[in-house]
């Protein structure tokens, strides 16, 4: 079983407009706090990253916020946090994330979302780490993402044991402990002696 000290939550720093997105975010955040589990995240007050951090903290839960300084001085970080790191930029930001978390979870956001998602995917595609990576699907927000990686699988550009390393559920619980039976794949398939 792997243990998740800290769990990094990559969302939105929008709302949006379904109210299932931030009931469902903001039990994340209590549910983390309840299972003495850090939230580890990108430190803004406002969006979907600030539902979860103040529910979090709300349940006296341990929120690290990291933030690139050109955010920060956009008053959008978020001060009541247990700890703030402030990194030079966007990839130091995503750096540091990755080196403290023992873990990913995805929920709704938008662009930034996915790139932070598909960054730390393909690192653990790679082989650069063997930490498990967890996509929240709240009402159904990402069945169209999840319908493109198995069109990936049947046109060939994605094999089906890298398109298993994303673990995906609708339920908290489900998707924590999804989290925690994950097995390190140890070598990446494509890089196998198979394809050469």
């Amino acid at each position: 079983m792997n243990k998740l000290d800290k769990i990094c939550v990559f969302c939105g720093s929008n709302e949006g407009n379904d109210t299932m997105i931030i009931d469902v975010s903001k039990q994340l955040g209590k549910k983390l706090a309840k299972n003495n589990i850090t939230l580890v995240y990108g430190a803004a007050k406002i969006g979907v990253m600030g539902v979860v951090a103040k529910a979090a903290l709300k349940k006296k839960g341990q929120v690290i916020g990291v933030i690139p300084e050109f955010l920060k001085n956009k008053e959008v970080v978020h001060l009541g946090l247990n700890e703030l790191i402030t990194t030079q930029n966007m990839h130091e930001r995503k750096l540091k994330l990755h080196e403290i978390s023992d873990g990913f979870i995805a929920l709704p956001g938008g662009i930034g979302t996915l790139e932070e998602l598909f960054e730390i995917f393909t690192w653990l595609q790679l082989g650069l780490h063997s930490k498990p990576i967890g996509l929240l699907n709240i009402n159904h927000f990402y069945d169209d993402l999840i319908g493109l990686l198995e069109n990936m699988v049947r046109k060939g550009f994605l094999s089906m044991d890298n398109y298993e390393l994303l673990l995906v559920d609708d339920d908290i619980d489900r998707l924590i402990q999804k989290m925690m039976k994950f097995k390190d794949p140890k070598k990446p398939k494509w890089l196998s002696a198979e394809r050469s």
